[in-house]
């Protein structure tokens, strides 16, 4: 009787929402539910208030003579679709609602129509819309429940391609639909895996198209439109990546990005007349990995940016003669090359950096100087007053150098340090703003950002570093940073703690659960406590994905490892202060992985903080939920590194 009427007792302090007992919500923010995240200090908000300010512009398309330029950005609570018609012009909003626009792009020829991406509160089924900017009305295209993505368009405006997961919830197939009857879209064919569009040829009478099957294992093929052969362009002996993949101006031939070849990604030339022949090497010359990929419509130029050790080089290059020149760039991280389609000396991008959010400027190749299309508002503060990250490098235990991004406040003394660890496993980190880093830095504690192995834009070997098994020795990363950090005079490795996001949050978990005594506080969002049960229960469509990365968890070896390195079964070790955070409707990580955790701690008598947000999924994504994640980790890991 005493054990029913402890679980009915149980169950009258749980909300609908969670199993974690005492779970309440927010003051003032309903979607918000939390238990024994402490109150912000005032004077916190008022330090933040300005950065939470701050906006960016992500550029998403430009038409074709260049006039206009298509982009999201924040004016609300969430980024919607913005166009710009001149350089430095205003910001003219053109959807509205309560959910994230993510993607979208102008009609070829019709740029009054535009088609776009969202989803509801996180969940990451995409739906496709239709936007006629003359009238404001929206068309919903997709089936309202399905994952969909990869919207692109033929050249001449005439057909639409997305892929989408609505046969079976599990393949991702590609589907067609002419522009003029958009709602009657069709399989162009059906097979087991994931395939996503990549380009369609000037008449559109072809596609490439990719089957993925894991960062670094990709194949490439060309399908015929009308019929839905397919015919394969890249070997299927072993893994490689293929990163990006368009057609010549000719349509005879492909350019594509692939590490096939090398330890670092390349772009190559394919004759389609004979696809059996290796390609042609065309940026052989240049070390690190090609990531940005734009071919002007005429065929005179190709522009590229690679990723130099984390920060972005633009390079143009002459089809016809091979020649590769470089163009001025200012420092940060680029990406969404495009040619307007009537204006191939005219090159637009988007561009991120340290001490400013993400712009839209566009470049002429041979001038010296770009010219910025959008200036995001940083809430009022001079960006130079922001701190600007080093790159430094350490050993692992094995003697592997790991590069990492180092933020240190001004002056002089001994500051406490964060590591932030970033998610994928397969992402990099890289120069661009960060709010929570920038805000520890002006509460005078450093922050260390490493790039450890396992890490995407450091050549093929280096990702694959740490890939099912592998995993095991992969921790030991960890270890060697907190080393490098005891190493430091200016850096107190007696007050360290951690923060990280998806996969960053599994090596929070792990740091604290293998380095318990090294770490005073961790702070996991959206993160990975048992790899067995993340595999388990991550989404239909992406489980094999995940399996190619962390192993099979269904071989008793493989899982005999997993076990052994998740978080979860060395909870008992963990000492440091620890606060999740997690997406109710996250596809990715499900709300489980983190109130097992949570729970876990609990079960042994320690203190966890836990906020759950109904609205989001595998990060927040409207601002009063972020601005909220932002302050109370900021001030989590300010008040637990104190003296």
């Amino acid at each position: 009787m005493k054990i029913l009427s402890l679980a009915v007792a149980l169950l009258a302090t749980q909300t609908p929402d969670t199993g974690i007992p005492g779970m309440a919500a927010v003051a003032g923010r309903p979607n918000l539910l939390q238990v024994g995240v402490a109150p912000v200090p005032d004077r916190l908000w008022q330090r933040a208030e300005q950065l939470l300010e701050a906006r960016s512009a992500r550029l998403l398309d430009v038409t074709a003579g260049g006039e206009s330029v298509l982009i999201t950005t924040r004016f609300g609570q969430t980024a919607q679709l913005h166009v710009v018609d001149r350089a430095m012009g205003a910001r003219t909003q053109v959807t509205f609602g309560k959910e994230p626009v993510t993607s979208g792009a102008f009609q070829p020829g019709n740029p009054a129509i535009v088609y776009f991406r969202r989803d509801v509160g996180g969940s990451e089924n995409w739906q496709i819309h239709r936007l006629d900017r003359r009238t404001g009305e929206v068309q919903l295209l997709t089936d309202g429940k399905s994952r969909h993505d990869g919207l692109i368009l033929s050249p001449d405006g005439r057909l639409l391609a997305y892929d989408g997961t609505g046969r079976n919830g599990k393949d991702t197939d590609v589907y067609v639909a002419e522009t003029a009857r958009p709602r009657e879209a069709r399989r162009l064919f059906e097979s087991e895996g994931t395939w996503h569009p990549l380009d369609f040829s000037r008449d559109g009478g072809r596609m490439l198209v990719r089957r993925f099957r894991s960062i670094a294992d990709s194949d490439l093929f060309l399908v015929d439109v009308a019929t839905g052969t397919r015919t394969a362009l890249t070997p299927s002996i072993g893994p490689a990546s293929l990163h990006a993949a368009r057609f010549s101006a000719d349509g005879k031939s492909v350019y594509l990005v692939t590490d096939r070849y090398g330890d670092f990604d390349e772009l190559y030339q394919l004759d389609l007349a004979n696809p059996g022949a290796s390609p042609r090497p065309l940026t052989r010359t240049i070390r690190w990995d090609v990531e940005g990929l734009a071919v002007a419509r005429d065929g005179s130029r190709i522009a590229l940016t690679v990723n130099a050790d984390g920060a972005s080089k633009l390079y143009f290059l002459e089809p016809r003669n091979g020649k590769v020149t470089p163009a001025e760039l200012p420092p940060g991280v680029a990406g969404g090359l495009q040619f307007p389609a009537a204006r191939p000396t005219m090159l637009f991008f988007g561009l991120a950096q340290p001490r400013a959010p993400g712009d839209v400027w566009q470049v002429v190749p041979g001038k010296p100087e770009p010219v910025r299309w959008t200036w995001s508002e940083m809430g009022g503060i001079d960006p130079l007053t922001l701190a600007e990250p080093t790159l430094v490098r350490y050993p692992a235990k094995d003697g592997l150098s790991i590069p990492a991004w180092l933020y240190v406040p001004k002056g002089q003394g001994k500051f406490p340090i964060v590591v932030a660890w970033h998610g994928g496993p397969e992402a990099q980190e890289r120069p661009t703003f960060q709010p929570i880093a920038q805000l520890l830095v002006q509460g005078g504690v450093a922050v260390l950002v490493p790039n450890v192995r396992g890490s995407a834009g450091y050549g093929k070997a280096y990702l694959a570093m740490d890939d099912g098994v592998k995993r095991e020795q992969a921790l030991g990363d960890i270890g060697a940073t907190l080393d490098w950090i005891a190493t430091r005079p200016d850096l107190d490795a007696s007050r360290v703690g951690v923060y990280g996001g998806s996969y960053g949050g599994y090596m929070v978990l792990a740091t604290a659960a293998f380095y318990p005594s090294r770490i005073r506080s961790a702070v996991d969002v959206v993160g990975i406590s048992s790899i067995p049960t993340f595999l388990q229960s991550t989404a239909p469509y992406r489980r094999d994905l995940r399996r190619a990365e962390y192993g099979d968890e269904r071989d008793p070896a493989v899982r005999a490892v997993q076990e052994r390195i998740s978080p979860l079964h060395k909870v008992g070790s963990i000492t440091a202060a620890l606060y999740v955070i997690q997406g109710k409707n996250d596809p990715r990580v499900p709300q489980s992985e983190a109130e097992q955790i949570v729970a876990a701690v609990q079960g042994k008598g320690k203190e966890a903080w836990y906020l759950l947000a109904l609205d989001e999924g595998h990060g927040f994504q409207k601002k009063e939920n972020r601005d909220y994640l932002i302050v109370t980790t900021v001030a989590f890991l300010e008040r637990t590194l104190a003296q």
